[in-house]
């Protein structure tokens, strides 16, 4: 009964994670940072910490079997933060949390090509609901999108897809390689992803270390690399793409709270029923499988005593 809840909580865990990072990002701007320079220090610092976790749990050396697969979700990684903030450059915040929103039913397309079967009915009724509670939840209700550049919707919708595809390649993790190689090798790779696009300088000319960067370095590394890294190579091998994408819709309910806490964002009763109907969307699936699977141990039990009878 435990395992019913532990993977889909480690799940709910890792979207928290994530919806965090904006808000360390928004800080990090109004310090006198780029956004660039956040994400790029994100990663650098991230890559530092999973090597720091590799050395003290580590006994054995690094192997690299099956390497070719994390080297994928590393690249993912590091294309998901990039093509977030190019979106940031052309869409309002709450907007841009929507359609990197839309993971969610990419991420069933995806699971019903790659299984070559249709959705279920509880997965199509959790999207549903979590369509219907994104719009109030981000604040989109009674605004005017008829002035927004083509090219955000692009760079949100490929976002979207390129998180997707790293829940996806999460869910294929081999047996053969412990949690913490999967780490420091993911870190890397999306270090590597934002050294070449975002603002490598960091390191070297002061911005990091002599400015303080490396404090909101630490959060985004934390918040927006190895928790949520580590918690899905867990969980998603366990739980599936499908189920993966419905309980990651937390990211959105999260993100909202932790921009009024920390932010002091007001958020609206109309926010707050969008929120509402999200964690509904993303309970429903927990709850059929835990009465479905309590149905098969009574059965069961019911065909022990018969037996023994």
């Amino acid at each position: 009964m435990l395992k019913i809840y532990l993977y889909p909580l480690l799940v709910i865990l890792a979207a928290s994670s994530y919806g965090v990072v904006s808000t360390i990002i928004k800080l990090a701007i109004g310090s006198g940072f780029t956004a660039s320079e956040a994400v790029t220090s994100q990663f650098f610092v991230g890559f530092c910490i999973a090597v720091v976790i590799f050395l003290l749990t580590n006994r054995t050396k690094l192997t690299f079997k099956g390497v070719k697969l994390y080297i994928v979700a590393g690249v993912l990684t590091g294309l998901t933060n990039i093509l977030y903030g190019l979106c940031l450059n052309y869409l309002p915040a709450s907007l841009a949390v929507v359609l990197l929103f839309q993971f969610t039913w990419i991420g069933i397309v995806i699971s019903c090509i790659t299984k070559r079967q249709l959705p279920s009915k509880m997965e199509c009724l959790s999207l549903i609901i979590l369509v219907a509670g994104t719009i109030p939840a981000a604040g989109l209700v009674n605004v005017d999108l008829s002035k927004i550049p083509f090219q955000g919707w692009l760079w949100g919708l490929a976002a979207a897809l390129s998180y997707s595809l790293f829940l996806f390649v999460n869910g294929k993790a081999t047996s053969n390689m412990k949690t913490t190689n999967r780490l420091v090798i993911v870190a890397f790779f999306a270090f590597m992803m934002s050294a070449v696009f975002q603002s490598p300088e960091i390191i070297w000319n002061g911005t990091l270390f002599n400015d303080g960067l490396w404090v909101y370095g630490l959060a985004l590394g934390l918040f927006g690399l190895i928790i949520p890294v580590f918690l899905f190579s867990i969980a998603v091998p366990k739980v599936g793409l499908g189920m993966t994408s419905i309980l990651s819709a937390f990211e959105l309910p999260i993100a909202v709270m932790v921009s009024v806490i920390l932010l002091s964002e007001t958020v609206t009763s109309l926010q707050i029923a969008g929120i509402g109907i999200i964690i509904l969307g993303m309970s429903l699936p927990i709850l059929l499988n835990k009465n479905s699977l309590v149905r098969k141990e009574n059965m069961l039990q019911q065909q022990v005593t018969s037996h023994d009878w």
